[in-house]
This record gives C-alpha cells, sequence and structure tokens, in this order.
C-alpha cells in the first residue's frame, strides 16, 4: 500500500486546495497587507516624532546660547557696575581726605595766625611795661605822663 509520507502528501494537496477555495489566501493576504500598512504608518510616525524632536532639541540649543550671552552679559555688566562704583568711591575718598588736608591746613594756619597774635601782644604788653618801668624812672612830673601816655597808644596800635 501506500507510504505515510504520500498520505501526508495527499492530505496537504488536498487542505491547500480546501484554503484555495475558502479565500483563505487572500484573508492572509490582506492581514499581511493591514500589517504592512500599520507598520509603514508607524515609521512615518517615528519619522515625524524624530524630526519634531530633533527641532526641539535645535530649539533648547538655541535658547541655552541666548541664556548663556544674556548671563555673560548681566557678569560683564555687574563687573562694570562694580568698578565704576568702586572709581566713585576712590574718588569720593580722596576728596574726602583733601577736604580734611584742607581743613586741617586751614585750622594750623589760624591756630599760627592766632599764636603770632598771642606773642605780639605778649611782646607789646612786655614792651609797654619796660617802657612804662623805664620812663618813671628817668622822667618825672605831668611831662613823663603824657609822653608815657603817648608811647603807650603808639606801641599798642603799632603791634595790635
Amino acid at each position: 500500500m501506500f507510504e505515510a509520507e504520500f498520505w501526508v502528501a495527499v492530505a496537504f494537496v488536498i487542505l491547500m486546495g480546501l484554503f484555495g477555495y475558502f479565500g483563505v489566501h487572500r484573508t492572509l493576504l490582506k492581514a499581511l497587507d493591514h500589517r504592512k500598512d500599520r507598520i509603514q504608518k508607524e515609521l512615518d510616525d517615528a519619522r515625524r516624532l524624530k524630526g519634531e524632536a530633533a527641532k526641539l532639541v535645535e530649539e533648547y540649543r538655541a535658547r541655552r546660547a541666548s541664556a548663556e550671552r544674556e548671563a555673560q552679559d548681566i557678569v560683564a555688566s555687574a563687573k562694570a557696575d562694580a568698578e565704576r562704583i568702586a572709581a566713585e568711591a576712590k574718588a569720593k575718598m580722596e576728596d574726602f581726605v583733601a577736604r580734611r588736608t584742607k581743613t586741617a591746613e586751614n585750622k594750623i594756619a589760624q591756630a599760627e595766625s592766632q599764636a603770632i597774635a598771642d606773642v605780639r601782644a605778649a611782646a607789646a604788653e612786655a614792651a609797654v611795661n619796660a617802657a612804662s618801668s623805664i620812663m618813671a624812672q628817668s622822667v618825672k612830673g605831668s611831662v613823663a605822663d603824657d609822653l608815657i601816655a603817648k608811647g603807650i597808644q603808639d606801641v599798642r596800635s603799632k603791634l595790635n
């Protein structure tokens, strides 16, 4: 009789014939076409999303670069402000020192003038006392008193 392989081959041919008669191959092809369309759609979506992601990355890089430039500008501005403030403080300090020095020099000059005036007054007083004493011993009478008074007035007016 026939071998098992023969019957397997006959069953396979009959099965393929039934599949062909009932249109199983069309159903399989349709399912494969649907799967192909779905995969193609997923690939198109992935390409679109990749493009959008690349655009976002570029946009964020541009934003980061802009933020870095802005930060550098802020740092440069802060440095310039600090240097300006330091220069102003130095100028104010120099002005303050100059004004204090001038005030001290004025006070010293006033003290010097006052000391000179005090020395002159003391010298005038001593000269007047000495002249009075000398005149009183050498000249006597009313003539002496008039000369002494006049001399004292002259010395005081010249020394002061």
